[in-house]
């Protein structure tokens, strides 16, 4: 069983419950919709300029902490995997781009972004391929996992999409 990091259990509650529901964010319908997009607009404003190794390091570490706080929130509200907990999709979101950092400038740029977070979406609420299983582990490990599973596929997916159509001269 894989347990919850320790350090956040010692964080207030409302520092706890507010990060993991992004603010009032969590409240909106279709709230991770709007978890997703925030990440997008994080990864636009501040990680679509780091090289791929230093965005795969940030948003590793940014998972690491995220299973902390979700799995935290999860005790807090009382609920297991609370649609109001939006941070694993906020984190998760970015790292549908790793691999990409050449593209940032990119005149595709926007088309790339697009297909991402329509595809993230996708394999958020279909959780296709094993994805749904990762969801079974508790705390969150469980709430994170098949957020960061889907985007990873949404990652390799993106990576072969865009250098077939560079490839062929289409992008």
């Amino acid at each position: 069983m894989i347990k919850n990091p320790r350090w956040a259990r010692y964080w207030p509650n409302k520092v706890v419950v507010n990060l993991a529901t992004i603010g009032s964010l969590g409240q909106f319908k279709a709230p991770g919709t709007w978890g997703s997009l925030m990440g997008l607009v994080f990864y636009v404003a501040f990680i679509s300029h780091l090289t791929d190794f230093a965005a795969a390091l940030l948003l590793a570490v940014l998972s690491y902490v995220s299973i902390g706080i979700c799995g935290e929130a999860e005790k807090r509200l009382q609920k297991v995997d609370p649609g109001e907990i939006i941070l694993d999709e906020f984190v998760a979101m970015p790292i549908c781009f790793i691999g990409l950092s050449a593209y940032g400038s990119h005149p595709m740029f926007f088309w790339i972004v697009a297909a991402g977070f329509a595809l993230f979406r996708f394999f958020d609420i279909v959780k296709p391929l094993g994805i749904k299983k990762l969801q079974r582990y508790h705390g969150g490990f469980g709430v994170v996992a098949d957020d960061v599973a889907a985007a990873l596929i949404v990652a390799v997916i993106l990576n072969v999409g865009v250098r077939f159509f560079e490839h062929f001269s289409f992008v």
